[in-house]
């Protein structure tokens, strides 16, 4: 797992916005699966009575995550905010400096690893 980034993000649904969440997230997980080749895992789950999201994204590395970022900023940033509020946005692996400055925004905590395996 050396090098690699990841996160879990938690977000309200905007009461009413159900559907629109819906729309976007199959959007957004298309466009990540279609062109973010390093975008390893991006799975978004949705509480049973649709008020919270979290949305778990992991990266090969910081430029992978940069990407992601860049793509997202570019096409979904208005409408994602306009449907969520994001909550809490943990950031565990090794981001790089300029991986944390983009960040910053989302008010990121910051997870370090002292014990574990992955295979």
């Amino acid at each position: 797992m050396s090098g690699e980034v990841f996160w879990l993000l938690e977000l309200n649904v905007n009461l009413g916005r159900e559907n629109e969440f819906r729309s976007l997230m199959a959007e957004m997980v298309a466009a990540a699966e279609t062109n973010e080749p390093r975008t390893l895992t991006y799975l978004w789950n949705l509480h049973a009575d649709g008020t919270m999201c979290h949305i778990y994204e992991r990266y090969a590395d910081s430029e992978a995550a940069l990407e992601h970022l860049r793509n997202f900023q570019e096409k979904f940033a208005s409408r994602f905010l306009d449907v969520l509020a994001p909550t809490r946005f943990v950031v565990y692996g090794s981001p790089s400096d300029e991986l944390k400055e983009a960040l910053t925004g989302f008010l990121p905590f910051y997870m370090h690893q002292v014990g574990g395996f992955a295979r």
